[in-house]
């Protein structure tokens, strides 16, 4: 079995076509901590602490605030950005609420879910037990065990037809795709998150 073998380059800049600034931010020993809202702290081997607001591309070091300058640290959080070391600006650090993967997720997501795992508004999925199509409306951030169907009473977990699910799943509020299609206001179902399957063929319309 042959296998595709990716191109013969180097994974770090040459550093001899670096101006002074990017070799530093390469090289010095810096912490990185991203605090929200896309501004960083960084900590220097010289034992200093500087704020980086990368969408306002500003630094509170004397190179940036005196200067101008696109300093060192302004560039060290880019290359750590872009090196996946540091959620972007707008994402945090999270575990994924379904799979338990540490993933980078919108700051605002909650619950948190993967890449993988993340289930967006008009997405289509299918019930295992039934094999319905169904148009997802929002991921909520209770659990099962935590959302309570008003016209029956009791949770989500507790519902009859969810035994064996994961109680602690995120729910899932859901349109069936018949209804999404032909009323403006179609009701609204709650799932555990396991008893939907959003793979590929979950969106295939027979």
């Amino acid at each position: 079995m042959s296998h595709a073998r990716s191109p013969k380059v180097a994974l770090a800049p040459d550093l001899r076509e670096l101006d002074e600034r990017a070799v530093r931010a390469w090289t010095e020993p810096m912490a990185v901590t991203p605090l929200g809202g896309g501004v960083y702290r960084v900590d220097t081997h010289e034992d200093h602490s500087y704020s980086v607001d990368v969408p306002g591309q500003r630094c509170t070091c004397p190179d940036h605030r005196y200067r101008g300058a696109q300093c060192k640290h302004l560039r060290r959080v880019a290359i750590e950005i872009t090196q996946e070391r540091v959620p972007a600006p707008g994402k945090r650090e999270a575990d994924c609420a379904v799979c338990g993967r540490e993933s980078f997720v919108p700051e605002t997501a909650d619950p948190p879910l993967c890449d993988d795992c993340r289930l967006e508004p008009d997405d289509v999925v299918r019930d295992w037990e039934t094999g319905d199509r169904l148009v997802v409306t929002r991921v909520v951030p209770e659990r099962a065990d935590e959302y309570v169907i008003e016209s029956v009473g009791t949770t989500v977990a507790d519902y009859e037809t969810n035994e064996g699910y994961p109680a602690d799943d995120p729910v899932v509020e859901v349109t069936y795709l018949g209804d999404a299609a032909q009323r403006d206001e179609p009701r609204t179902y709650a799932f555990p998150y396991s008893r939907l399957d959003h793979g590929e063929d979950a969106a295939l319309i027979d």
